[in-house]
């Protein structure tokens, strides 16, 4: 029986993901994220057919985030989904989402759940984690890094993997995620946050996205997932060489002026960017504007006295040090 193209798109990349961990010897286990929506289940089904043709041990793992009414109930599905396409072990973790963090609900939720997956791969002693995002959540996520201004960093969108997790559909569209359920007969759960205009993303993913499909004609999407993954290798190869000025900038007490200044400014903001992280500033609150005073205090030196920073931080000059501590 000839396989069905969605399933094959699919199963093709889980496969390419999960080979290298055969070959690393042992019976390995990896994880799938599932929330029951078509992407990560049509992921979760996939990983059971190619992991176990592998012979490794998959865990299927679903996160309630308590944001919805009955939202016990549908991990409670998504376990019994799970068992049921053949997963060695499903775990169930419930995360409270931080109203009080300053970031929004997705971003709160978003990072619990990260958290917990980290959890769950430490106890499991897992290879990897596989989380369901496809093709067009990369689109999505480039171009509200484009509505944000954020630059390339933000532009670059997901990354395919980093640290335990890894994204095997980010190349696939969801157009196939839901025909692979289909095909499977696998019974999708409509999250409806997917469709809530009160969110930015649904916003993006149901008005934004079909316009710009009908005005400019279609394969958007693939051009801003094109466009994420050469600013990636632009990126990565930018913050070497921030990664090489920093080191060479570096003296007791500070970071050495005329070296600073000397380098080109891309790389220069990056320099002043990660080194007000390093001293403590919340990534969440540090804005190019902070990066670019900054700056100032290198090419436009007039005397001043600092710069306040989030943290509370200050940078200021002194004795031909950049100097970036608490007030």
């Amino acid at each position: 029986m000839t396989l069905h193209p969605s399933v094959a798109a699919v199963r093709v990349p889980v496969r390419r993901t999960l080979t290298g961990l055969r070959a690393r010897g042992g019976r390995a286990t990896v994880a799938v994220a599932c929330s029951g929506g078509a992407d990560s289940l049509a992921l979760a089904s996939a990983t059971v057919f190619e992991g176990h043709k592998l012979g490794l041990r998959v865990v299927g793992v679903t996160v309630d985030h308590g944001l919805q009414a009955g939202s016990a109930e549908q991990a409670d599905r998504v376990v019994a989904q799970l068992a049921a396409m053949g997963v060695d072990e499903t775990l169930t973790a419930r995360v409270d989402v931080d109203a009080a963090s300053g970031m929004g609900p997705e971003a709160a939720a978003r990072e619990a759940r990260y958290a917990v997956l980290e959890q769950v791969a430490e106890h499991l002693e897992a290879r990897l984690v596989l989380l369901g995002h496809t093709l067009d959540d990369q689109a999505e996520t480039v171009l509200l890094g484009l509505a944000r201004g954020s630059g390339g960093r933000s532009l670059q969108g997901m990354r395919p993997s980093f640290g335990v997790f890894a994204r095997p559909l980010l190349g696939v569209r969801r157009d196939d995620t839901v025909t692979a359920c289909l095909v499977e007969r696998l019974e999708a759960w409509d999250d409806p946050h997917n469709s809530d205009p009160v969110y930015t993303r649904a916003r993006v993913r149901e008005r934004v996205l079909p316009v710009l499909e009908a005005e400019l004609g279609p394969g958007i999407v693939e051009a801003l997932a094109r466009t994420a993954g050469q600013l990636r290798e632009d990126t990565a190869l930018l913050d070497d060489l921030a990664d090489r000025a920093l080191a060479r900038a570096r003296r007791d007490g500070g970071l050495d002026v005329d070296t600073l200044t000397g380098e080109p400014p891309s790389i220069r903001h990056r320099v002043l960017h990660r080194a007000t992280l390093d001293a403590g500033s919340p990534p969440s609150e540090l804005t190019r504007d902070h990066v670019l005073a900054v700056d100032e205090l290198l090419v436009g030196w007039r005397g001043q006295k600092w710069i306040d920073l989030p943290g509370p931080l200050r940078a200021l000059r002194r004795d031909g040090l950049l100097v970036i501590e608490a007030p």
